[in-house]
This record gives structure tokens, C-alpha cells and sequence, in this order.
């Protein structure tokens, strides 16, 4: 009114105001030889300043700023708001720049508030309440427990089964060696120590090819010292380490090779699983080749070294154990062939019928040790109701036992990294150790026994649970803050949300959906200004005029700045709150004309309460909306498509309106698809080295059969374990394969080795198969040791390692006995006697008898029954 009366426009204030704070260079002058720099200082740096800035003139008296308007202190439009433990309070994120390293910036970052609480007034309290390193930390002891308790328990294995001890250390020394070659490279593609890059490494694992290596030269050595029958020199023990190391090298170069080349899948993933197992894959071939490298140069040079020249196969009573067990037990299965191996067969489809039950997820679920709500208020709450209902939960939840501190933000903060609407929070649920809770509870519990009191005391919000990194992590991913995403594509948002609707209801009746709740894109109010173009016409009014008062006096336009020291805040203009809110007074506010009077908005315009969508969200320029839920007492694998068969029986779309399902299935159809192509190149690859190493397409197939074979130990392990499959579970069948492999490698290269000596067949796969027990045993025992830390162990982050560890344990003992039955076994059906070979069979009573050909000299027969006779009393 002030303005009408003196006949100012709002572009006048505007002008005005822009034009009288400012400051202004000009340039710089020489006086007695210097250089003096010249500044028009025109900033306004107080209230009275900005009042003083002349707008017009009446009459030749000057209309000041204070006369049309008052001018203050003022805040802005408030869009989101921060509490903690049922109190407001300001909260701060620190956003890490990409490519950074998490553990230096949170560590860096904590520093930094240190010392930003010396410079704080004495009643500022500056705490952190959420810092990311700390979950790090946990997830690395974890890791970092693992690998040394599996490092302690293969020391003790090489130890106990080789029964020497320079021999065992010589085979340790590869563990941390091996484990520095995975560090160079990972620091060389820039790969970090995380719970995935390191949690998939077994010592035992890397250690395999040595294993092989060490023990056939302390047999051949063991070997030697009887046949000379005194202490070998250093030289004959130089001789006999390199042809022990050069009898074994093939075989053990191309089995580590196999291991290396069954990784290449991971790497070929695409995507968040991409994103998530390469750096396991690249840091698990660093240091099997590293091992390999070691295995080939160090090794040998190690054992020339400090292996003695008295090495004997002394006393062992776990292999004297095996061995007698081993002995009667494969003569049984010479003898019995084809029940075994139809057992087996029998054994591997049943397992096939097993894994279609076990479900199947993307990954586990990580313990982060915190928790996340998601209060979801009506979409048109305003502020002061968001700090009452979002506080009152705070202390509802704050008087739960196992919480320290809850705090909540809702809304847009001031820098828009995250940007939601004010009926939305996240709630940073902050607890105690585990150890420290109450008796019997669980997480499962816990949330259950919050989420009954939150809903029953607050009533007025849905609430939805997850954990910090996940809800972001799911965000991200999907653009959902939940396990799954149902996205509803089409034209019309009404129908889109009728759609949503239904299949809102519909997920609820299927059991195990938990948080189910829907994109709020509900009709909210707005008041449109309607323009009429032929009333402005009338008068001279551009559509301008009005959109200017629209956005300057309603919204509030910053003009410039004021300073006052670091410190800088808008200059604004706007119209007063109680004017704002009453659409009356709106109707009259004042729309200057090019005549020089004024002309009421009403006028010109349109003022009026209309119904508008809350939002509008679009995937690949398609309208959508999103049906969000959580996954709780099922597996994602089995409950998505009982979903979906729900949704095509009670919920039709109309033509051109589509389903896509977001989230963690998303991502694990992705990885699935991806693997089923990925995986057999890399079974392709693995025969094609096994076919180059042996030149043979029956004994690349021998050696093959012991993958399906081991997998059956994998899923049966799952299955008692009551895990289902997911992408881990699915590395460590990976990982898996390559072991399996390596045994099989490892014995019919001895048994080619003892045919080529023109051992006849069946004492040849009798002998190998004996020969091998003990590197056999000891690989697998190595490997399946260096996993049980991970399979057992319950700290943070153990969640992600239990699947691989638990296939690959299951997976190793069914390989184990599988190759050292049912491959001599396969190996006789696939191979024949040379007519000049003797011919071995099977007595009765388990005994070896030898039929000579006549052709054959008498020392290859006494040879052979020399053999024979030990292979009886369980010597190898």
C-alpha cells in the first residue's frame, strides 16, 4: 500500500536494490612512482545502508527503500529440517569426492572437527554421530582375523602331514610373500583393501601349487636317501630338488593357471556386481600368480638350500591313517565300478533337483550395526507438524535398550545433495555392541520390538527399516530406497498410480514383504495464478509484469549479497508472511501500467486452489511410478517371481503400460545372465589347457568330470547351512571349479607318469592314486582350513564371506573323494593296456596280483611286484 501511494512499481525495488550494492574496480594510477589501486566502494554493509537507497522521487523529495518497505533480519523458506534424540539441531554431511579413499577422508575429516571444536562458543556442542571408518574398521578386522586364523591353521596342517618342518616353512614362506605380490598390484590399479578385494583370499588356496611342489621333493628326496643308504650330498640334494621341482612343473604351472583363468568370469561382470567382485578377482590372480611365480623360482632354490640330504619319510601316523583306510577302500572301488559310479551320478542329479530350493539373493545382507527409518508423512505437511511427529519418534525410539542416539533429517537440506520433500526422512539409528544387548535379542527382533512401538505411540507416519549404506546404496543403484522396486511404466499418472495401488495390495499378501509403500505422487494443493491475457492486453500489462511479482514478491528473489567478514548472505526481497499466506490480499496487490498507475492482480488474473501432482519421475523419458518394499524371512530369488505371478493374476495393465522390477534383483538377474554366458568360455578355456597340457580329449574329459562332482559338496553345504545362493556363493563355485581341477591334473599326471614307465593300467591307477593321497589330502585339506575362519566367524562383515567360504569347504571335501574314487575309476573306462603291458587284477580278498607277459623283462617284474606288495601294506 506504502508503494501504491507513492507510485512505485516492484521493478523499481528490484532495480534499485540491484543497482545500489555493488562494488566497482577502476583500474589503478601512477603517483610518485607507485602503483595505487582505485575501488568504488557501493556495498551496503548494514540495515541502514539498505534503507538509504533512493527508489524514486516525488515532487524532488527522494522515496527511500524505507519508505515503501521494512527491512530486516529475515530467514529463508525453510526446506528441511535436522533432530536428534527429540530436539532439533543442525546437521552437517561430508560428501567424499569420487575416486577418494574412504579411510583418509574420515580420519582426515575427524581431525578437522577437532579442532573445529576449540574455535566453538562454550554452549555449541559438536559431536559426530555417524562416521563411516568405523564400520570400515570392524569389516577389516574382520577380514584381517580371517586371513590369519586360515594363515595358522594351513602352517599346522603342512606341519602335521608333511612331518617336516623346514619343508613346511618353506611352503608358509609363499603366504605373505604371495599376499605382497596382491598388495603391488592392487596398489598399482588402484584397487583398495575392503571387505571384497581381501575376503575372498585363501592362503590355502594360493598355496596349493607349492604344496605339490615341496611334497615330491621331499618324497624324491626321501626316495633317494634310501636308495644310496646314507646321507645325501649337497649336490645329489641340488639334483634331486631340481628333478623333483621339473617333474611336478607342468602339471602345477597349468593347474594354477586353471584356478586363474575360472576368475575371468568375475571380471567380466558388469554393473554394481561388476562394480563389487572385480577387485576380489584382480587381488585373488595377483597373488596366484604371484604364488606361481614364487612356487617355480623360490621354492626350489629354498629347498636346495635347507632341506637336508638325511630327509627321510619318517613315521606319520595321519598318513599312515589315511592310507590304510584309502587302500581297501579303492580296491572296493576298482572292484565295484559301475554301482560307484552310478552313485555318483545319482548323487549329482539329486543334487541338481536340491539347488532349485535353495532361493537365491544378489548378496548377503551386510550388519552395518546401525539402522535406518523411513518416516513417510501425508505429501502436504508442513514443517511445524514434520518437527512434531519426527522428535516424538526420536524419544520413542531413544527408550529402546540397545540405542545411543538416533537423529533424523527430513526434507532438502541447504546444499541439495539429497534432495527429498519434507513429508521424507531418513533416521540414523546408532547401536550399542552386540555383546551388550539384551539377552535373546536379535536384529530381527529388535527391529520388530522398534517398529511396534513407533507405530503404535506415533501414529500419523509409515515407517520402512533399512541400514545406512544400504538405503544409499539402493538409492543409487535403482533410484529405490528398498530391496525391490516394482516400476509401473505409462502415459496417464492416474492410472499409473491407480496400478501402483493395486500392486501395492497385492505384494502385501504375499508373505515375507515387509515396508511396502508407494511413490507419493498424490494430487497435492497449489495456487495457480491463472493469467488472463485479454484483461493485460486491456491494460498494457506484459505476461512479465505479473511473473516478476510472482517470483520476486511471493518466492523471494535474491538481488546480491551482504558481507560481513567469510560470512555472505542473500539480499532478498519478498513480501511479508501474513500477505503471502492470504490469497485476498494476494488478489489485491498492486500491477504497475505503463500510464503510471496501478491495476489489482485480481484483475488480471486468476487466484484459485487447484489439485497438481506431487511429482513427476521418469526413467529413460517414460512416465513411472514406483511400488518400493523390503525383503524379510525370504529369499529374493524364490519371493520376486511369487510377486510377480501374483501380479499378472490380479492386476491387468492397460496397453502400453509396462513392469520393471528395480533394486537387488535387478542386479542379481543382471550378474545371473552374465555369468551364464561368461561361465562356459571359461570351462571352454580351462579344456582347451587341459587338452594342450595332456594332448588328450578323453583325459581333458577325465579331468573335467571332477568339477560337477565338487559342485555337489557346494550346494549341499548351502543347503545345511540354510543359506541360499547368491553372487558370493556363486564365486566360491568359481573358485571352486579351479580346485577340483588342480586334483585331477595332479593324478593322472602321475598315473601318465607310471604308465609311460611301462607300468601296465590298473597298477599304474593304483600306484599314481596311492602316490598322490598325500599332496591330494593336503591341498584340499589347505584349502578348505584357509576357509573355515570365514565360514565361522560372526564379526561385521562376516555376513558376505559365510556363502563363499561354506561352498568352497563342502565343495573340497566332495572333490576330495570323489577324485581319489570315483577318477581311477573314470580312468580305467578311458584308457586301455598296450598288448605288451601285464595284465593287473583285483583278487577276492582286495590283493594285487601280477600276470606277466612273457615279453617283459624280469627286472620290471620284480619291480612291479615290489610295488605291489607296498602299495598293499599302505606305503605310497
Amino acid at each position: 500500500e506504502r508503494m501504491r501511494s507513492r507510485g512505485v512499481t516492484i521493478r523499481q525495488v528490484i532495480e534499485a536494490v540491484e543497482k545500489n550494492n555493488a562494488n566497482a574496480g577502476g583500474g589503478f594510477i601512477e603517483r610518485k612512482g607507485e602503483q595505487v589501486i582505485i575501488r568504488s566502494v557501493g556495498v551496503a554493509t548494514s540495515v541502514g545502508d539498505i534503507g538509504s537507497i533512493v527508489v524514486d522521487a516525488e515532487g524532488g523529495v527522494p522515496i527511500y527503500l524505507k519508505d515503501v518497505a521494512d527491512i530486516g533480519i529475515g530467514t529463508p523458506l525453510r526446506t528441511g529440517i535436522a533432530t536428534k534424540d527429540g530436539k532439533e539441531a543442525v546437521i552437517g554431511t561430508v560428501i567424499m569426492l569420487k575416486g577418494g579413499n574412504g579411510q583418509a577422508v574420515s580420519q582426515a575429516v575427524d581431525a578437522r572437527i577437532g579442532k573445529i571444536r576449540q574455535q566453538l562458543p562454550k554452549d555449541v556442542k559438536l559431536t559426530t554421530v555417524y562416521n563411516r571408518s568405523e564400520l570400515v574398521n570392524k569389516t577389516i578386522h574382520t577380514v584381517e582375523k580371517s586371513l590369519l586364523e586360515g594363515g595358522g591353521l594351513i602352517v599346522l596342517v603342512l606341519l602335521l602331514l608333511l612331518g617336516n618342518i623346514r619343508a613346511a616353512l618353506i611352503v608358509a614362506v609363499l603366504i605373505p610373500l604371495s599376499m605382497l605380490f596382491a598388495a603391488t598390484g592392487m596398489n598399482k590399479f588402484g584397487i583398495s583393501g575392503n571387505l571384497m578385494s581381501m575376503g575372498a583370499l585363501d592362503f590355502g588356496l594360493i598355496v596349493d601349487g607349492g604344496v605339490f611342489m615341496v611334497e615330491n621333493i621331499v618324497r624324491r628326496l626321501a626316495e633317494e636317501r634310501e636308495r644310496f643308504g646314507k646321507t645325501l650330498s649337497r649336490e645329489q640334494v641340488r639334483r634331486t630338488v631340481w628333478e623333483g621341482s621339473t617333474e611336478v612343473a607342468t602339471p602345477v604351472t597349468f593347474s594354477v593357471l586353471i584356478i586363474t583363468v575360472v576368475y575371468l568370469p568375475i571380471l567380466a561382470l558388469e554393473g554394481t556386481e561388476g562394480k563389487m567382485f572385480q577387485p576380489m578377482a584382480y587381488t585373488v590372480v595377483f597373488a596366484l600368480l604371484g604364488a606361481l611365480l614364487l612356487t617355480l623360482t623360490l621354492t626350489p632354490t629354498l629347498c636346495s638350500f635347507f632341506l637336508s640330504g638325511d630327509t627321510r619319510e619318517k613315521h606319520n601316523p595321519i598318513m599312515d591313517f589315511f592310507s590304510r583306510a584309502y587302500t581297501p577302500v579303492l580296491n572296493f572301488a576298482l572292484r565295484t565300478r559301475m554301482p560307484i559310479v552310478a552313485g555318483a551320478v545319482a548323487i549329482l542329479i539329486g543334487t541338481g533337483l536340491l539347488f532349485t530350493r535353495l532361493g537365491s539373493e544378489f548378496i548377503p545382507q551386510l550388519d552395518e550395526g546401525s539402522l535406518v527409518i523411513q518416516p513417510v508423512r501425508l505429501r502436504t505437511v508442513g514443517v511445524g507438524e514434520t518437527v512434531k511427529l519426527v522428535t516424538a519418534m526420536e524419544k520413542v525410539i531413544k527408550d529402546t535398550p540397545e540405542v545411543t542416539t538416533v537423529f533424523s533429517r527430513s526434507g532438502t537440506a541447504e546444499v541439495a545433495t539429497d534432495p527429498m520433500p519434507i513429508s521424507l526422512s531418513d533416521s540414523y539409528i546408532m547401536l550399542k555392541p552386540q555383546e551388550q544387548w539384551r539377552a535373546g535379542m536379535t536384529k530381527e527382533k529388535l527391529i520388530e520390538e522398534i517398529q511396534h512401538n513407533v507405530e503404535t505411540r506415533v501414529p500419523g507416519q509409515g515407517y520402512g527399516f533399512s541400514q545406512p549404506i544400504q538405503l544409499r546404496f539402493a538409492e543409487l543403484v535403482a533410484g529405490v530406497k528398498a530391496d525391490v522396486g516394482i516400476k509401473v511404466f505409462g502415459d496417464d499418472l492416474q492410472t499409473l498410480k491407480q496400478k501402483a495401488d493395486e500392486i501395492a495390495k497385492v505384494v502385501s499378501g504375499v508373505p515375507g514383504a515387509q515396508d511396502v509403500s508407494v511413490e507419493q505422487v498424490d494430487d497435492v494443493p497449489v495456487l495457480q495464478i491463472q493469467i488472463d491475457r485479454e484483461a493485460i492486453a486491456r491494460v498494457g500489462v506484459n505476461v512479465a509484469d505479473i511473473q516478476d511479482w510472482v517470483t520476486t514478491a511471493l518466492a523471494g528473489q535474491p538481488l546480491g549479497q551482504i558481507t560481513e567478514g567469510d560470512k555472505r548472505f542473500d539480499l532478498v526481497v519478498r513480501l511479508p508472511e501474513d500477505v503471502r499466506s492470504d490469497v485476498d490480499r494476494l488478489r489485491n496487490l498492486p500491477i504497475a501500467t505503463p500510464t503510471g498507475g496501478t491495476v489489482a492482480l485480481g484483475s488480471l488474473a486468476n487466484l484459485q486452489m487447484v489439485p497438481a501432482p506431487a511429482q513427476i519421475s521418469r526413467d529413460s523419458s517414460k512416465r513411472r511410478v514406483v511400488v518400493q518394499f523390503n525383503v524379510r524371512g525370504a529369499d529374493l530369488g524364490s519371493f520376486v517371481p511369487q510377486v510377480q505371478a501374483a501380479i499378472q493374476k490380479k492386476v491387468s495393465l492397460p496397453e502400453g503400460y509396462y513392469l520393471e522390477y528395480g533394486g537387488q534383483y535387478e542386479s542379481l538377474q543382471r550378474a545371473k545372465t552374465r555369468l551364464s554366458i561368461v561361465v562356459p568360455i571359461a570351462l571352454a578355456l580351462i579344456f582347451i589347457l587341459l587338452f594342450s597340457s595332456f594332448g588328450s580329449v578323453k583325459q581333458s574329459l577325465l579331468i573335467f568330470s571332477g568339477v560337477p562332482l565338487a559342485i555337489t559338496g557346494g550346494v549341499v553345504a548351502l543347503w545345511l547351512r540354510g543359506l541360499p545362493f547368491s553372487i558370493t556363493a556363486g564365486v566360491g563355485f568359481i573358485a571352486l571349479s579351479g580346485v577340483a581341477v588342480l586334483n585331477g591334473v595332479v593324478m593322472v599326471s602321475a598315473i601318465n607318469s607310471l604308465r609311460r614307465q611301462g607300468k601296465p593300467l590298473e597298477l599304474a591307477v593304483r600306484e599314481g592314486a596311492a602316490t598322490r593321497l598325500r599332496p591330494i589330502l593336503m591341498t584340499a585339506l589347505v584349502a578348505a582350513l584357509g576357509f573355515i575362519p570365514m565360514a565361522v566367524n560372526t564379526g561385521i562383515g562376516a555376513e558376505v564371506q559365510r556363502p563363499l567360504a561354506t561352498v568352497v569347504i563342502g565343495g573340497i571335501l566332495s572333490a576330495t573323494l570323489l577324485t581319489l574314487i570315483v577318477l581311477p575309476i573314470l580312468y580305467t573306462w578311458f584308457e586301455r593296456d598296450d598288448p605288451a603291458d601285464v595284465d593287473v587284477a583285483s583278487g577276492g580278498r582286495g590283493e594285487v596280483d601280477l600276470v606277466p607277459s612273457g615279453s617283459l623283462p624280469t627286472e620290471l617284474i620284480a619291480e612291479r611286484e615290489t610295488a605291489a606288495m607296498r602299495f598293499q601294506e599302505g606305503h605310497s
